[in-house]
């Protein structure tokens, strides 16, 4: 493929406007390396320097991401990232670094909750609420939301328009959410969601669904939302220190009975300290077990 070497614009701006356009219409799909230097250099009869200054503008406008020694590889177009281990959603998210993010309420009615949803929520009587939230490139994510019914009547969709439940929640109704377990699934996308993603039929999606709760641990929400998986990255912190063991109550230790005297005999400490400590190692495990999954610690145990 010829360059024009006589009009005004840069060799280099023509080769990254042409790869550009090759990524954002999926000749090359988000994920594939791009060509060589070389086998660029071949095609466009440039030299490397140039191939190299095609590259370093599609990479600042990210669209490339390139590792030295390796192929750069093609984003999709419009890309951005969610932390997946934090309470915030994505809107609250998307909004502290500055981006917009459009919310179109699809409906949002009183309903009798599934089975498995009553059982987390504790609530028979829910809102479904079902939104597309888009950027200005197009639609981003599908949501399905389940809030308890009685708690939140008075919220409406025009409220949500453009908005985050998260917030309203916590400014409206004075529920704040802080905790939670969240899981991620790919799952193709049925024709529904795929209609309202702007994506084919059976095409991949991120799924993230989970629960938040309130201080205390008692779950407030339940929700699915469909990511379009070529234009969302999920990001996980990794952090040494914010490792922890949570025991269930499955796998607590087994206590030791000391021998007479009162001495454990697994490290000889006046008074039976070692086996208390233990003992309660178990029951903070099993308490905090008891927070992750929403349910209730009980008596004695709050």
């Amino acid at each position: 493929m010829p360059v024009d070497r006589s009009g005004p614009t840069p060799l280099h701006a023509q080769i990254s406007d042409t790869l550009h356009a090759e990524i954002r219409d999926r000749t090359i799909p988000p994920g594939d390396a791009l060509p060589s230097e070389a086998a660029l250099c071949e095609r466009f009869g440039v030299s490397r320097s140039v191939i190299r200054q095609a590259l370093a503008t599609l990479a600042d406008d990210g669209a490339v991401r390139r590792v030295r020694g390796r192929a750069a590889v093609a984003l999709g177009t419009g890309e951005h990232r969610r932390l997946v281990q934090r309470v915030t959603g994505l809107f609250d998210q998307f909004d502290s670094t500055g981006l917009s993010l459009g919310t179109r309420v699809l409906s949002l009615r009183r309903t009798t909750a599934p089975r498995h949803i009553a059982e987390r929520l504790g609530a028979t009587e829910v809102l479904r609420i079902e939104r597309v939230r888009s950027t200005a490139d197009g639609p981003l994510a599908y949501v399905r939301t389940w809030l308890p019914a009685d708690r939140f009547e008075d919220l409406t969709a025009d409220v949500l328009t453009d908005a985050s439940l998260h917030r309203l929640l916590r400014d409206r109704f004075g529920v704040r959410l802080v905790s939670g377990r969240r899981q991620v699934r790919a799952v193709p996308a049925d024709e529904h969601i795929a209609s309202c993603l702007d994506v084919a039929p059976a095409a991949p999606l991120l799924l993230l669904e989970g629960s938040s709760a309130e201080p205390g641990g008692a779950p407030v929400e339940w929700f699915e939302s469909w990511h379009r998986s070529d234009r969302i990255v999920f990001d996980i912190d990794a952090e040494e220190d914010a490792e922890q063991v949570v025991l269930s109550p499955a796998h607590r230790p087994a206590e030791r009975r000391a021998p007479s005297g009162g001495a454990d005999p697994g490290g000889g400490d006046p008074g039976g300290a070692l086996q208390r400590a233990r003992r309660l190692l178990a029951e903070l495990g099993a308490e905090l077990a008891d927070l992750d999954t929403g349910n209730d610690p009980g008596p004695g145990r709050a």
